[in-house]
């Protein structure tokens, strides 16, 4: 069952609403906040790794504001515990029993700011809760609210103190990006406000997290050709086969990618994926899950070079035209 037009034009005009509604806080980074939103409603998660400033905090806030629900702050360091993150079980000697205390964890937009510079202990506290949006203390299990997203930050400059992510917790994020700088006309519109800079305080809920539960069952419902499900599975072993590649992309980032590419369809008022959406999404959700050889890497080789270069040896499936 596909989307019907109406379903498809409530769905693209709230996505639109969204943005638009986070741009007052992130101004002049419409793709980002859009790759943010799809990372949520594809019930993914986003690394950003940019410079400090950039509007990370910003950009979490701003969703929490819009979608009328709760965000969490974690500030990575080393001495940070695993329970400082998930929640840990107490003894309550008014009621003499153990209770549960809810970490930071459980909340509909968590940021955790500058994830690498935790132990790798504490780092795989989110590992369970990125891909079941659960949490296990003690062998008692408590679920997450809906929706739910994480967005971790990670700074390139500073590396001195860092745990670099392992592969299997950076395939836990459905996309990595980065915000940057904003260009020369949107910093004189966010000098010119007294109020910048505040982390998008102020912004009015304009969706209910039920809503946007909605939005989630609907992108499912979106169409992809067979000849796109072969495009998506071409392009991943292409990443695997690659003689450059260590390690390439697994059946995880393919249905992740078709995720994202059903949710960027629906947003852009169509009931069925594009082979250009996936050509978008790749570089996001592909580039970071790869390991390139030491040595090609020593050359200058990146995995956004690797991805773009097999997009352009992968045919995309061409339009069929009924008689």
């Amino acid at each position: 069952m596909t989307l019907s037009p109406e379903q498809t034009q409530w769905f693209s005009q709230t996505f639109a609403q969204l943005v638009a509604n986070v741009e007052r806080a992130v101004v002049g980074k419409h793709e980002v906040v859009q790759l943010a939103f799809t990372c949520l409603v594809a019930e993914g998660h986003l690394l950003l790794e940019d410079f400090p400033g950039t509007g990370k905090t910003s950009l979490a806030r701003a969703m929490a504001d819009t979608l009328q629900g709760e965000q969490h702050r974690i500030q990575f360091t080393p001495d940070l515990l695993p329970s400082d993150v998930t929640g840990v079980t107490i003894f309550d000697q008014a009621s003499q029993r153990f209770e549960f205390r809810r970490g930071p964890v459980f909340a509909n937009v968590v940021l955790a700011d500058e994830i690498n510079r935790a132990s790798p202990k504490t780092q795989s506290a989110l590992l369970e809760v990125m891909e079941e949006h659960q949490v296990t203390v003690d062998g008692v299990t408590h679920k997450v609210g809906q929706p739910f997203i994480v967005i971790a930050t990670q700074n390139p400059i500073e590396q001195a103190g860092t745990y670099r992510l392992p592969e299997a917790q950076l395939d836990r994020f459905l996309m990595k990006s980065s915000i940057g700088y904003p260009d020369h006309a949107s910093s004189v519109s966010i000098l010119s406000n007294p109020k910048a800079g505040r982390h998008g305080r102020g912004l009015e809920g304009i969706i209910s997290t039920e809503h946007v539960v909605s939005m989630v069952g609907l992108a499912e419902e979106v169409h992809a050709d067979e000849s796109v499900l072969e495009y998506v599975a071409t392009i991943c072993a292409e990443t695997r086969d690659a003689g450059d590649v260590v390690l390439g992309c697994s059946i995880r980032a393919g249905l992740g990618l078709m995720r994202a590419a059903r949710v960027w369809a629906a947003a852009c008022g169509r009931n069925y994926v594009l082979p250009d959406d996936i050509k978008l999404l790749a570089q996001p959700v592909l580039a970071h899950r790869m390991v390139l050889d030491p040595e090609e890497e020593f050359r200058g080789l990146t995995n956004e070079k690797v991805i773009r270069r097999i997009l352009d040896s992968v045919a995309a499936p061409q339009e069929r035209v009924s008689a």
